[in-house]
């Protein structure tokens, strides 16, 4: 199945909730999804009969300057297909459903896009950071983070 049967079949049963197809290189062929419904897309990709995919092989965050991103990249071990979703979120407001209970591969995923970016996954079962201390203020790999001079005391090289 190409991606533009997977996005006619998507818009056909979510409607609004399935933004657009964008098929333009640079990037793979994504297609841009409302986080409000994120979870029932999924859910929908994971187990309709002629999609089934089955594998999130990589999910990550963005920084988009005004916003936050989330890429998912899905594959199906029977079809051999594959498809990239993306939802958008504001930095204010960078709560994004998590989809580690559909795909147990998302939870470290997410654990590392929060993190990293900031992007809160709601409902997801153990959120706490991953790569930085537990008491680590700000999200590295932020457009506008600012490196601490200093972490306990002790100097951050940079």
């Amino acid at each position: 199945m190409i991606e533009q049967e997977i996005y006619n079949k998507l818009k056909e049963h979510f409607g609004d909730a399935i933004v657009e197809l964008k098929e333009a290189p640079p990037s793979d062929p994504f297609i841009q999804v409302n986080p409000e419904r994120l979870q029932d897309i999924c859910l929908y990709l994971r187990d309709e009969g002629d999609m089934l995919f089955d594998y999130l092989s990589n999910l990550s965050g963005m920084d988009l300057a005004e916003n936050l991103g989330v890429v998912y990249h899905l594959y199906s071990m029977k079809y051999k297909h594959t498809i990239v979703l993306k939802v958008t979120v504001s930095k204010e407001n960078p709560n994004v459903p998590s989809v580690e209970r559909i795909w147990r591969t998302a939870d470290w995923h997410e654990r590392e896009a929060y993190d990293l970016f900031g992007v809160i996954f709601e409902g997801h079962h153990n959120l706490i950071r991953i790569l930085n201390p537990y008491d680590w203020e700000g999200y590295p790999l932020r457009k506008d983070y600012k490196t601490p001079e200093e972490y306990h005391g002790i100097k951050v090289p940079y």
